[in-house]
């Protein structure tokens, strides 16, 4: 090793970590979803991916890329049909009047999940609280950014998410 090299950090408790990550089906090998913005998150403290694919960053490095295979059954469980329900769509806020669009919603325990639009038409509008990932076998691709000590307030935090950055909550952690 030269003289006033860096060892490059890894990835374990404590450390302030950037990635940006895709998931693609296994079987169709369509990438369902796609992360742009890095994401930041200290590990240890507040996972914001699957526990098995935390498990698997362990140890690794900036720069490193690393694929993680996943049951969408084993981590969502399987669909729950009483999930699935529909509205009238004069029910329906302007503002989420189109496939694709997330709601959160509270229930009466106050617990929150996220529900995708996925059908529509003229008179109603079809909402499902399945996490899109049940079901599935898919492929997380993670490509690591950033790896260096968190700072006091990022840990206290839990890590900072960048201001506009589009996260896709439906695939972090099951609520």
């Amino acid at each position: 090793m030269s003289s006033g090299s860096e060892v490059s950090e890894v990835i374990r408790e404590g450390k302030f970590v950037e990635l940006t990550y895709k998931v693609t089906d296994r079987k169709s090998g369509h990438v369902l979803t796609r992360v742009e913005f890095p994401l930041g998150y200290v590990h240890g403290h507040n996972e914001i991916l699957a526990p098995s694919v935390h498990r698997e960053l362990e140890g690794k490095s900036a720069g490193d890329v690393i694929e993680v295979a996943i049951d969408g059954n084993q981590i969502f469980g399987p669909r729950d049909e009483s999930l699935v329900f529909s509205d009238a769509l004069e029910n329906v806020p302007e503002e989420y009047r189109q496939v694709g669009t997330s709601i959160l919603m509270e229930n009466d325990k106050g617990q929150t999940r996220s529900f995708l639009v996925t059908q529509m038409d003229d008179e109603t509008l079809t909402v499902d609280g399945n996490n899109p990932l049940c079901g599935r076998q898919v492929v997380f691709t993670l490509e690591i950014l950033t790896v260096r000590d968190a700072t006091e307030p990022e840990t206290k935090a839990g890590g900072a998410i960048p201001a506009g950055a589009d996260v896709d909550r439906s695939l972090l952690r099951p609520v």
